[in-house]
């Protein structure tokens, strides 16, 4: 997969930065360094086009996934995940997912189907991945959720139900709201920042 690694402190975790649609590998760079400047970094691109813009699993419809595709893709993040880890000499149960949007869910769905993909993740604006399909143990596992009230493509109630399928599953989960609609905000950052610094 196309990607960047950013090398630094080796006691800190990496950071997985899986952009929106249209965003690129270096989408979410500012957001690493906001959250936290001394963490390596693996920005990845996702290997799907829509419309010429990259996304990480194709879609039939907005806010409709296409699943064959999804559990595909999430495989295939999974095992690249495993070979950078090999290639960069980084400790592979150290990984901490932070998306936005298409991101968000693909790092969501990292973790609906792989127990110990990720040490942790930051989804902002994520929508449930798949439904009616048995989670792995994520007890103990953080996770920070940025939603939003007035967000026209995730529903409150789709960020809710997120929320209690990971709980349910052991994830230590936490919610933020926003007013902002579907986009990134800063206090959004800000908070998500806060909320790493106290868990890792």
């Amino acid at each position: 997969m196309k990607h960047l690694f950013i090398r630094k402190s080796e006691e800190r975790p990496v950071l997985l930065l899986l952009h929106g649609t249209g965003g690129t590998e270096e989408s979410l760079l500012t957001l690493a360094s906001i959250i936290d400047n001394e963490a390596s970094v693996l920005s990845v691109r996702g290997n799907v086009l829509e419309n010429g813009m990259p996304r990480f699993f194709r879609r039939l419809q907005e806010g409709i996934f296409d699943e064959e595709d999804l559990i595909a893709r999430t495989k295939e993040l999974n095992d690249f995940l495993d070979e950078a880890a090999a290639e960069y000499s980084f400790d592979r149960c150290n990984v901490i997912g932070v998306g936005f949007s298409n991101g968000a869910n693909i790092a969501g769905s990292l973790l609906f189907h792989y127990s110990d993909a990720l040490k942790g993740a930051i989804l902002h604006h994520p929508m449930v991945p798949r439904r009616g399909i048995a989670l792995p143990d994520l007890t103990g596992v953080p996770v920070f959720i940025g939603a939003g009230h007035n967000d026209p493509l995730c529903s409150e109630e789709e960020s809710l139900e997120l929320a209690e399928l990971l709980k349910e599953a052991g994830a230590d989960v936490k919610l933020h709201w926003e007013n902002r609609g579907h986009q990134l905000t800063h206090t959004e950052a800000e908070a998500a920042t806060k909320w790493f610094h106290e868990h890792f």
